[in-house]
């Protein structure tokens, strides 16, 4: 047998990851994403890249170490993307960022806008008299209309040009790269004609005017959309709060109100504050960061967290998050999470992160994209190369019309005898036509802004939906699983009943129960405890804790073992159990009681029966749940009784309780779920106990008063603590993925129906052709209606 050396045994060490965020620019169609997709994908060390469109943001996912945010800033920018790393951490811009990118994206529209239109109108204008007949000596005269393609060239449609070239040289053609070919040949063509009248060709310097005007109109009009689209998170960015007042001396601070108001303090930028220190908190002001109140009274409007409109009263002690409003009184408070650690920050960046996570349908479409500007760009020259060689050959009738028909600038005059246009013309107008009908910005914009649009409204609705593929996920779901303690009830059990049965004299068996229950924390442990505080026992020290989850608890009370649990808890441990322990057990648990025993030195001492009560909005949601085609189940470490009682007031049906499982087999029971019976589950909890069944359901859905655990399994989170969220959130994720599919039904039937069109397709046969600036308005229009069918999403999508 031969040895293998000790240093080969050794395992390499698995590389981490780490995330790098980036401002993406210069991106104008779904081509441009897979473009830096790929060229970030090609840097050493990145193992995945995602690329939005709508928000202009690169995710990319790289080796620890390998390769460093301006490296890949500086490579994108090189190769004509105008990038950098983000700087602020969880956030797309600061609040000053956010402001000026608005007012130059207005200023922007505003000129694009007024360019566009006087473009359109002066073109406009020409064609229209020409097509009337009606002589007008100035708008009639060609040099002017060459003049104003020139113009609109050299000005407004420069930048076009000029990123259309560079995307070429790049090896990397785009949506600019069409429109700018199909203008420049048009243009071309049109002073080839002009300049040799004995050619016989037609002057359309019109086509390039009206084409680069539609352009203009409709990436103007998509701008607008698309920051309609970004409402809701810029919303959210704005709640963040820029300035904290320090409290240099807290120690000085007295418990009067007035103490708070005239301390003395310092203002500092919100994300300068450290865990730790006093901030004053005055009327009307927003809280900068999550903490605890020290000293004052108030009342916190907490709306934007948890949509609640009446305030909340907040004192010493209770806790206060930031963003929300203070507004009665003066308070001063201790930062318990600054920065990216609060509340707020950890909700922009689960809304942002979800906001660059495609959705799996966008893979056919970014496939698509990647060979979409070389599949046109062959379509037109097949074009070219047909109607030159064999199609006015074959219908030579196409080549004769009136001079009102074809005729797309005024002459100097006008007539109705048919005259013959050369094959070569008419193949080149087809050719351009299908360079600029195409439309990848469509198929670009089709997901993202509907996932902006959908993860936006959402977190105004305290619901956060992390990404494009969880919203997949949710409108293939036929299967509905609740835990039941803390979910489907309040999580507040009280002690109903306390029943010995063999205790020897000395502490009572409430007493017991709570020295044992002070080393663990759960529902039913608060329970126990509250219930000997409020009878005001002393309660024993205790030690040596051991918990085993899902069973119960011990520990060593006044040097006798005492065991708390379920009957196999005790069972486990030797303990024997009478009949009649086991009926009365039996009773409580019929009657919705979670029944804990309680064995003292080997022996049954008592049983203790805990009652949990149904959360308010429990059977509306699980009905709702139904009337919308879902299977509801629940969930439970109960015995089968308990758990039975609890499904009888939703009205459930005994194949749809899953009662004695314990933690450690939910994960398990849910997988069974999904293999068995073919079921796509969401799994809807709040505990540590959960997170393994969250992460293996299909959709884990947390509720935000859980463990910080349940809800980074979670694939949705439910802020404001309701129940009958989770039938929006099913409601919403359902209405996004619906416009997805519709926006990337219409990106690609514009493109399948006006392709054709543009090639000439109906021209033998109804003598229908798409003239160059007809196809330029179709192509605009189609991003146009992609981006407005995503942000009509918030008219729709009302609650159930």
């Amino acid at each position: 047998m031969q040895l293998v050396p000790e240093t080969q045994l050794q395992l390499e060490p698995i590389p981490t990851t780490e995330k790098i965020i980036l401002d993406v620019g210069g991106m104008k169609c779904a081509g441009c994403v897979k473009a830096v997709e790929s060229q970030l994908t090609q840097q050493p060390g990145v193992k995945s890249a995602c690329v939005n469109l709508a928000t202009e943001v690169a995710v990319v996912e790289a080796e620890t170490g390998t390769i460093n945010a301006e490296q890949l800033a500086t490579h994108l920018t090189v190769n004509g993307f105008p990038s950098q790393p983000r700087t602020a951490a969880g956030s797309i811009f600061t609040r000053e960022d956010l402001q000026a990118r608005q007012r130059r994206e207005m200023q922007s529209s505003v000129q694009q806008l007024l360019v566009a239109g006087i473009l359109l109108i002066l073109s406009g204008i020409g064609h229209i008299s020409s097509m009337a007949g009606l002589t007008l000596p100035l708008l009639n005269d060609i040099w002017l209309h060459c003049g104003l393609a020139t113009l609109t060239i050299l000005f407004p449609g420069r930048p076009i040009l000029v990123d259309g070239w560079l995307g070429w040289r790049r090896n990397a053609p785009n949506m600019n790269t069409l429109v700018g070919l199909g203008t420049l040949t048009a243009y071309t063509a049109s002073l080839v004609a002009l300049l040799f009248p004995q050619m016989g060709w037609e002057c359309f310097f019109d086509e390039p005017v009206m084409m680069l005007g539609f352009i203009l109109l409709g990436r103007t009009l998509e701008q607008q959309a698309r920051g309609k689209a970004a409402a809701a998170f810029r919303q959210l960015l704005a709640l963040q709060p820029q300035v904290a007042r320090l409290i240099a001396n807290p120690e000085k601070i007295g418990q009067e109100s007035d103490k708070v108001i005239v301390s003395p303090s310092v203002e500092i930028p919100a994300e300068q504050v450290r865990v730790g220190e006093w901030l004053q908190i005055l009327p009307g002001d927003k809280i900068p960061v999550d903490g605890e109140v020290r000293y004052g009274q108030t009342t916190v409007d907490e709306s934007m967290l948890t949509g609640e409109v009446v305030p909340v009263i907040k004192q010493p002690g209770d806790m206060v998050t930031a963003g929300t409003l203070n507004q009665t009184g003066a308070i001063a408070i201790q930062a318990t999470r600054t920065g990216s650690d609060t509340t707020l920050a950890h909700i922009v960046a689960l809304v942002e992160d979800a906001q660059t996570r495609k959705a799996p349908v966008q893979k056919l479409a970014d496939t698509v994209a990647g060979y979409f500007t070389y599949g046109v760009l062959t379509a037109a020259l097949l074009t070219f190369i047909f109607w030159f060689f064999w199609g006015t050959h074959i219908w030579p009738e196409i080549t004769m019309s009136s001079s009102m028909e074809m005729t797309h600038l005024p002459t100097t005059h006008h007539n109705t005898v048919p005259i013959h246009y050369p094959p070569l013309l008419i193949s080149l107008k087809l050719a351009i036509a299908v360079m600029v009908v195409a439309c990848p910005c469509a198929l670009g914009l089709a997901t993202p802004t509907a996932i902006l649009v959908g993860t936006g409204l959402g977190a105004e609705r305290g619901l956060l939906i992390k990404g494009g593929d969880v919203l997949e996920r949710v409108h293939q779901l036929n299967t509905v699983v609740f835990d039941k303690t803390g979910t489907l009830t309040t999580g507040n059990p009280t002690v109903t009943d306390c029943l010995p049965i063999e205790i020897e004299s000395g502490e009572s068996l409430l007493q017991l129960a709570a020295a044992v229950e002070s080393g663990t924390y759960h529902p039913l442990a608060k329970a126990i405890q509250q219930a000997a505080q409020d009878q005001q026992l002393a309660i024993p020290e205790a030690k040596d804790f051991h918990t085993e989850p899902g069973l119960g608890v011990s520990a060593v009370v006044a040097g006798k073992t005492v065991l708390l649990g379920n009957w196999e808890w005790l069972s486990w441990h030797g303990i024997a159990i009478s009949e009649a322990a086991q009926q009365l057990s039996q009773q409580l648990a019929t009657a919705g009681k979670t029944v804990v025993c309680v064995a003292v030195g080997g022996t049954l001492a008592g049983i203790i029966a805990v009652s949990d009560t149904l959360r308010l909005d429990a059977k509306a949601t699980v009905d709702k749940l139904r009337q919308m085609g879902l299977r509801v189940m629940l969930l439970s470490g109960d015995r089968l009784e308990a758990a039975s009682a609890i499904g009888k007031q939703l009205g459930l049906d005994s194949a749809d309780i899953l009662a004695g499982v314990p933690p450690s087999k939910k994960a398990a029971a849910i997988q069974e779920l999904q293999t068995q019976s073919a079921s796509i589950v969401a799994m809807v909890g709040d505990g540590i106990n959960d997170a393994p069944a969250l992460s293996q359901a299909d959709v884990g859905i947390a509720l935000y008063s859980g463990t910080d655990v349940a809800m980074e399994t979670a694939a949705i989170v439910l802020m404001r603590d309701r129940l009958s969220d989770v039938v929006e959130s099913i409601y919403l994720s359902r209405a996004t993925f619906n416009k997805i599919r519709q926006n990337l039904f219409w990106a690609f039937a514009y493109n399948t129906i006006g392709i054709p069109l543009a090639a000439g397709v109906l021209l033998p046969s109804l003598g229908f052709i798409l003239s160059p600036s007809g196809a330029a308005a179709l192509m605009a229009f189609s991003s146009v209606s992609v981006v407005s069918n995503s942000v009509l999403l918030r008219h729709l999508a009302h609650r159930p």
